[in-house]
This record gives C-alpha cells, sequence and structure tokens, in this order.
C-alpha cells in the first residue's frame, strides 16, 4: 500500500469514540438497540436506520432468493417521485393519489427518448403488454408485478411509494438483507413498528429449499454509526415468531 493511501476501512475519531458505546459481545433487545442507535446517531443531517439480516441461505441458488416488498407503517422518511404509465380513469386515478407524472403513449416515447427524471415507474395492467419496449433503457427500474409495479391497485400503490411505505429488499450475493427502517428523527414506537413489520416480512420469505439456521445475524445501526448486535430469539419474538 501506498503511503499516501488511506486505509478504506479507517474509521474516523468521531465514529470510534460511538463505537465505544456499544458492547459487540452483548446482544441487545430491539427496544435497547433502537435507543442506542438514535444515541449513535451524531451525524450533522437526520440519519436513517439501517437493518441488515444474516440468512443462512445459498444466494447462489435461485430457489433460494430471498426477495419482495413490504409496506412499513411510518414509510422510511424518503420522498420519492413516482411516475405511473396509465389510461382514462386509471390515470385520474394515479393523480388524484398524487403521482408526479402521468402518461401513457406520451410517457413512454419520452422513456424511449431517454426520460428517467422518477424514482419508481408503476404501470397500470393494461399498459404492461408495452413495458417490453421501454425496458432496455429502464434497467431496475422496469415495472414487473414481482415488485408490484405492475397493478390494477393504482392509488393504493403511489400512496405506498409516496409515503415511502412500501420498501423492496433482496439478499445480496452474501445472503444479506439490507434495509432501511426510518430516520433517527422517528419516534422509538415508530422504528419498533417498522422494524417488526421488515424482519416479519424477511422471515416469512424463507425459501423452503434452505436447510438449518435460517437467521444468522441481525444488526441495526444510524447510517454513519455503528452496528448494534440484536438477540436473533428476541427480535424474532418481537416480530411475533
Amino acid at each position: 500500500m501506498r503511503k499516501n493511501q488511506k486505509n478504506k476501512t479507517q474509521h474516523s475519531p468521531r465514529f470510534i469514540e460511538l463505537a465505544k458505546l456499544v458492547d459487540k459481545d452483548f446482544l441487545y433487545d430491539v427496544e435497547a438497540a433502537i435507543g442506542l442507535v438514535k444515541k449513535t446517531a451524531t451525524a450533522k443531517f437526520v440519519e436513517s436506520v439501517d437493518l441488515s439480516i444474516k440468512l443462512g441461505i445459498d444466494p447462489r441458488k435461485s430457489d433460494q432468493n430471498v426477495r419482495g416488498t413490504t409496506s412499513l407503517p411510518h414509510g422510511t422518511g424518503k420522498v420519492k417521485k413516482v411516475a405511473v404509465l396509465a389510461k382514462g380513469e386509471a390515470a385520474k386515478e394515479a393523480e388524484a393519489a398524487g403521482a408526479d407524472i402521468v402518461g401513457d403513449e406520451d410517457l413512454m416515447s419520452k422513456i424511449q427518448g431517454g426520460f428517467k427524471d422518477f424514482d419508481v415507474l408503476i404501470a397500470h395492467e393494461e399498459m404492461a403488454p408495452q413495458i417490453g419496449k421501454i425496458a432496455k433503457m429502464l434497467g431496475p427500474k422496469t415495472p414487473n408485478k414481482r415488485n408490484g409495479t405492475v397493478t390494477n391497485q393504482i392509488s393504493v400503490t403511489v400512496g405506498e411509494i409516496k409515503g415511502a411505505k412500501r420498501v423492496e429488499y433482496r439478499a445480496d450475493k452474501g445472503g444479506v438483507v439490507n434495509l432501511g427502517i426510518g430516520k433517527v428523527n422517528f419516534t422509538e414506537a415508530q422504528l419498533l413498528e417498522n422494524f417488526v413489520s421488515a424482519l416479519d416480512a424477511v422471515i416469512k420469505a424463507k425459501p423452503s429449499s434452505a436447510k438449518g439456521k435460517y437467521l444468522h445475524s441481525i444488526t441495526l445501526s444510524a447510517s454513519q454509526g455503528p452496528g448494534i448486535p440484536l438477540d436473533i430469539s428476541a427480535a424474532s419474538k418481537t416480530a411475533g415468531h
């Protein structure tokens, strides 16, 4: 390593001091962990609260994919720009629900021309046959039934996404699910309810082909703070399992 090259894993003095507040040899219950997350959130902006779940799956096997969507009662605290592909009454429904951009063929043409000024694109099922025309341009933003962005429930879906209530989760190559469950300025009760919804969804998504221990570790943290290890058994009971 070059002398002028910084170690990427080197933490700031602020982080090192915050890490001293966390006993790495102790497994916290959810309520205590949430309180500690708030205490360790000292950045100059409102930090997110991040949940990390290490799963006992083999991500290389397609039948052990863990992914899906769930609704957080209090949202994530992030506002999203939503576009909707819809016609007629469905388009009016989308506008009434607060969609930022609504269109049919005209919006399709804009997207084909490179327009991507939105966070999420929802499509009414009537428009589903045409989605293939824009899939290459959209990549991961392409609407699909699996994550609920191709739907007849336009009003509900727009409301959930605009309110940042709907979150998508997916295990990465290491078998870890990472998702935000709110902001540190949420109340502890709000964060607890969001945590319960998120963990419940991931537990219910356990593949039938996954054998042995499913939950290997659960960690909470502020986005700029140290990880706080949770007691898996206590966390599971809190989530109703």
